[in-house]
């Protein structure tokens, strides 16, 4: 209960690394993946999942990330 605090209250850079992604979607809460890295890669192709890609690694926009789950949830209505 205590961790779950912390991140509720937790200050997130602009750009999330894919480890900071996962936690910031709360993969482990509601996946049950062996690894959650493949579950990142599911949304980038199949559900389009923001990011940019700065010396060959993937950035995820804080920011581009809300508006896409926002988009994401309005498509499910």
């Amino acid at each position: 209960m205590e961790e779950e605090r912390n991140n509720s209250s937790r200050t997130w850079p602009n750009l999330l690394t894919e480890n900071e992604l996962i936690e910031f979607l709360r993969i482990p809460e509601v996946s049950s993946a062996d690894n959650y890295h493949h579950v990142i890669e599911h949304l980038k192709r199949f559900r389009g999942l923001p990011r940019i890609h700065i010396c060959r690694k993937a950035l995820y926009p804080r920011e581009a990330v809300i508006e896409w789950v926002q988009r994401e949830t309005e498509s499910k209505k």
